[in-house]
C-alpha cells in the first residue's frame, strides 16, 4: 500500500505564492505519474499539473505560467510551486500518485491540503 501526505497549503494574499509537496511513503516502487487535482466548493475535481517519471509535465491551461510541478524520484515526493495566486485558486489541493503492475492501473490520493487566497 502507498500513503501519500500533502502539506504546504495555507492562506495566502492574491499575488502571493505557496510550495505544496506530497510525500510517498509505503510500498513505494514504480510510480508513474504524479499528478495535483483541486476541488474547490461546489466544482468538480479538476487535474492541475502532472509529471510522469521521466519528466513530462502537463498543465490546466489557466495555471500555465504560474504554477511548476517537479519530483524527486529519490524522495518519492512530488511538489508544486504555485505563484501568481489569484481568488480563483481557492481550492482544496489533492496530490494523485499512479503506477501499474501486471497490466493494472493503481492510483492513491493524499488527503488534501486547502488552499485560500484572500485579501
Amino acid at each position: 500500500q502507498v500513503q501519500l501526505v500533502e502539506s504546504g497549503g495555507g492562506l495566502v494574499q492574491p499575488g502571493g505564492s505557496l510550495r505544496l509537496s506530497c510525500a510517498a511513503s509505503g510500498s513505494i516502487f514504480g510510480i508513474e505519474v504524479m499528478g495535483w487535482y483541486r476541488q474547490a466548493p461546489g466544482k468538480q475535481r479538476e487535474l492541475v499539473a502532472s509529471i510522469t517519471r521521466i519528466g513530462t509535465t502537463n498543465y490546466l491551461d489557466s495555471v500555465k505560467g504560474r504554477f511548476t510541478i517537479s519530483r524527486d524520484n529519490a524522495k518519492n515526493t512530488a511538489y508544486l510551486q504555485v505563484n501568481s495566486l489569484t481568488p480563483e485558486d481557492t481550492a482544496v489541493y489533492y496530490c494523485k500518485m499512479a503506477r501499474t503492475i501486471l497490466a493494472r492501473e493503481y492510483e492513491y490520493w493524499g488527503q488534501g491540503t486547502q488552499v485560500t487566497v484572500s485579501s
